[in-house]
Parts: structure tokens; sequence; C-alpha cells
């Protein structure tokens, strides 16, 4: 008990000789350094760039007028029958017998022959075509304007007999004589034998037709002669009602 008592009366007297804190030393400032913190740098923000978006400008689509040209319509010669006369399969007097006309008669002309100038008619009172000569019906219109037609004579009907046979012919000078065999034919059916060809007389190139009209007579004779830039030709067809046979090519004897 003694000792602590002691003791704190030198805790007391160590108390009281102590240097007061105003008389303690102020401890010397510790000098910071504080680092500057990266200010970081205005940034320079990029103005920005003007984007131009085009004006898209429409060009209206022209849409073309079309104008409409009306196409003439083509009007065929119309002829007028003008006598009595024959219509017949091909361009002259030589073919079949296709039909009577009358005065009156009326048609429109379709077609015309390179070489003769007959015409090709629709008249209004038949249901086929069949060709007349100029010189018979009266024209309105301009026949020039047509188109040629070739013939094709098996288109017409039929034949039952056939080509003549041994088909030849010789030259006398500018006389040229075509033999054939006779073609046995019914009275009813017999219409003899046409002929189709091309001569040369005084320098021009002749179209020439003929035919007889029965089967008897198996031989004929034409003028052909040189001088023309082309060379003589003929063909030889049997003829009965119904129509013409293929042809009998003619083996020309030159001039």
């Amino acid at each position: 008990m003694k000792s602590n008592q002691m003791m704190l009366l030198i805790l007391i007297l160590l108390s009281a000789c102590g240097i007061s804190p105003a008389e303690q030393p102020t401890p010397p400032a510790t000098a910071i350094v504080v680092a500057p913190t990266d200010t970081p740098q205005p940034t320079n923000t990029l103005a920005p760039t003007e984007t131009f978006t085009p004006t898209v400008t429409f060009t209206p689509s022209i849409t073309p007028t079309f104008t409409i040209t009306s196409t003439p319509t083509f009007s065929f010669p119309i002829v007028t029958v003008n006598k009595q006369a024959h219509c017949r399969y091909g361009p002259s007097q030589a073919y079949l017998h296709a039909a009577d006309l009358y005065p009156g008669d009326v048609g429109a002309a379709r077609q015309r022959f390179l070489y003769s100038k007959w015409l090709y008619v629709k008249f209004d009172k038949l249901d086929y075509f069949c060709w007349v000569a100029p010189s018979v019906v009266d024209v309105v219109g301009d026949v020039s304007t047509l188109e040629y037609k070739e013939l094709h004579l098996q288109s017409i009907g039929s034949n039952m007999y056939g080509p003549p046979q041994n088909v030849f012919a010789v030259r006398d000078g500018k006389k040229v004589t075509i033999h054939w065999d006779k073609v046995v034919m019914t009275d009813d059916d017999d219409r003899g034998y046409l002929l189709e060809l091309f001569v040369c007389q005084d320098g021009a190139y002749i179209w020439w037709t003929d035919s007889y009209p029965d089967q008897f007579k198996t031989s004929y004779t034409v003028t052909d002669e040189a001088g023309c830039n082309f060379p003589s030709s003929g063909k030889l067809y049997t003829v009965e009602k119904h129509g013409f046979s293929e042809a009998a090519i003619i083996n020309w004897p030159p001039p």
C-alpha cells in the first residue's frame, strides 16, 4: 500500500516539473509536394464536317406520245365485163375455160401475169379466181400496183392421163417442129394439148402459148430464130376436162 502511494507521488512530482505545452517546440512543418495532376488539355473538338445531302432532282420521265398513222388500205382495181367472154385457168386463150362472163359482171383484179397483160380476178359471182383478158373488162384502178402471179397448173383440178410421151423437136432453118405420141383419152375427158414456149422472133424473146382441142393432132410447128439473149425452150401438157398433166420438157434444138 505504501509503495503504491509512493509511486503516485512520484508521478505527480514529475508532472509538475515538465515543460508546459505552450513551451514545447513546434515540430518543423513537413513540405508535402503534391505532384500536380495532369490536367487534361482541352481536346480540339472537330467541328462536324458539313455533310451535303444531295438534293435528288427527279427528271420527269418523258412518256413518248405515239402518233397513230393510219395505213391506207390497198384497194384492188375493180373490173367490169364489157362484152361476153371467157374467164380461163391461165393467162391466155390457150388455157382451159373456167367460167362464162357477161356484160356487167364485176370483180376485183388481185394479181397479173409477167408475160402477158391478163389479170387474175375474183369475180363477185364466182367462188374461185380465174384469168381474164384486159380487152373484155373496164378497169378502175392502177393494175401496175398488182403483184405478179406464177402459174401452178397442177393445183387446178386433177389429170389422170399423165404428160405426153416420146416428145422431141427438130429444126428446119427458122422452123421448129415438136412431135409426141398421142395420149388416149375418153371423148368426155379429152381437151387435147397445151404448149408453153419461149421463142425468139425478130430479136424479141416471146412467151408463146397454143393448144389443140383434142388428142388426135400430135405435132406443132413454130418460128424460132437466133438473136436473143436467152435460149428458146418449151413445155407440153396433156389437157383433160379436170385439169392439166405434169409438163413434158421439150429438148429444144438450137438455131
